[in-house]
């Protein structure tokens, strides 16, 4: 018997799409921002080395991060507009997410086997579970204006944030007390491993299988997508023909493209803090013990989590009462604010307070770009081209983003003068969108 079809709006539709965060926002949390970075520090700690020999020659760990990061999503940028292009003549969106959720949770898993001895391995992982996460992420973006009318986008776009933070702080919990207090969880210490390491190896672990479980959810309910007519001769290409249509319709739409400059100037900054955040708290800050800097390290994303809650909340609401633009500007400022004061943090408790002040701005910077770019887009069923244009603007950002991040930290010997560079990425940022709404048109 065939299931029923969800209706555009319904709130079945809706939540189905909104449960995706839910599914894979335990990836950004457990993997990009908590344990991860504090169990790659630990692997450096424990060999009692800085660099390590990778690609010919020696590097540091920060950096070695850094341009890994970079390199994943060169090649994110170059994999969604093939996605894209063949999702839309095919009308199989649904199997490309699929596939790119399913490699993003296997790599998760595989990071169990991460090692300093194995470092190619170990980095492929890291290098997968990027992939992974961000392609399924634009897929499941490019749904958005297919299941949700223009009024109910900014709502279930926060919905969205607001389910995968309550998710991923649930995981997190769990991989906390397995970490802090491994032999509650029957994990023992070996002759060539701690607990706590082995400890955050379960972890990965449990963010791939609950990736893939939960979005099953989503799966189920989503459409398969809208199938294009006309000759599919070039297919695997037609996603840059795409992306280059939809350039050319830019410039028809003067609105849409001054918003797009500026999201792709601040949103460089904003990945680049989602993705390096960590890496500087378990540098910089003087914890004073191991277990305290792996305690305070999660506490302190618990706590953006959290916050940012409410922030995506309060994002949603002031968006209501003063429009779009006008709330992107402040939270723009408010981020310059922030990186002045993450220059200066010594303390754990400096870092407990930037942490929450992160919050307040994470999600609703997040929910609030992408339902404005909704907004903005012409009537159209080809959805999937206008957001791949949208996520490869964020991925070449976030490449010249960590690029940088990482050569400033490797060229001066701190991570801490980097946070001066996406300060100003804010304040750029902020300038460009007073520019969004202005009828005289750029020169």
């Amino acid at each position: 018997m065939a299931r029923a079809i969800a209706i555009k709006g319904s709130k079945k539709l809706l939540n189905a799409w909104a449960f995706y965060d839910w599914a894979n926002s335990v990836y950004s949390l457990v993997i990009a921002s908590a344990i991860f970075p504090i169990f790659y520090g630990a692997l450096f700690r424990v060999a009692e080395i800085e660099k390590v020999m990778v690609f010919g020659g020696e590097i540091a760990r920060a950096p070695l991060i850094s341009y890994v990061t970079s390199l994943a999503f060169v090649f994110i940028a170059i994999v969604t507009p093939l996605v894209s292009g063949i999702a839309d003549y095919m009308g199989n969106k649904k199997v490309f997410m699929k596939f790119f959720c399913y490699l993003g949770g296997v790599s998760c898993i595989g990071l169990y086997w991460f090692s300093l001895e194995h470092i190619y391995f170990s980095l492929g992982c890291y290098f997968f579970g990027l992939v992974g996460f961000w392609v399924s992420f634009a897929v499941n973006n490019s749904y958005l204006p297919d299941i949700a009318f223009p009024e109910q986008q900014d709502g279930v776009s926060a919905k969205g944030f607001s389910m995968g933070y309550i998710g991923s702080v649930l995981l997190l919990l769990l991989n906390l007390g397995m970490v802090m207090k491994p032999a509650l969880f029957g994990i023992e210490s070996d002759a060539g491993e701690a607990a706590e390491i082995k400890a955050m190896k379960y972890s990965f672990v449990t963010v791939g299988i609950w990736w893939i479980l939960f979005s099953q959810y989503t799966f189920f309910h989503l459409p398969k997508g809208n199938k294009r007519e006309g000759r599919r001769e070039h297919v695997v290409l037609n996603g840059f023909r795409e992306l280059k249509k939809v350039w050319h319709q830019l410039g028809e739409e003067t609105k849409l493209k001054r918003y797009l400059v500026a999201f792709f100037v601040y949103s460089m900054a904003v990945q680049t803090v989602m993705l390096i955040a960590t890496y500087f708290g378990e540098e910089e800050i003087d914890w004073g013990s191991d277990s305290g800097r792996t305690f305070g390290l999660i506490i302190s994303i618990l706590v953006i989590q959290v916050v940012a809650i409410l922030g995506a909340t309060l994002t949603a609401l002031a968006s209501k009462a003063f429009g779009n633009i006008k709330t992107l500007i402040v939270i723009n400022i408010l981020w310059v604010f922030i990186c002045i004061y993450a220059y200066f943090l010594i303390t754990p408790m400096d870092f407990y307070i930037a942490a929450g002040c992160v919050g307040v701005v994470m999600g609703g910077i997040q929910a609030l770009s992408r339902s404005t770019y909704s907004k903005f887009i012409p009537d159209t069923t080809d959805t999937t081209s206008f957001f791949s244009f949208y996520d490869v603007a964020e991925k070449i950002g976030i490449i010249i983003g960590t690029f940088l991040y990482g050569f400033v930290a490797q060229v001066t010997g701190s991570m801490r003068n980097a946070t001066i560079f996406l300060g100003l990425f804010f304040l750029v940022g902020a300038f460009l969108l007073t520019r969004v709404h202005l009828k005289k048109k750029l020169s």
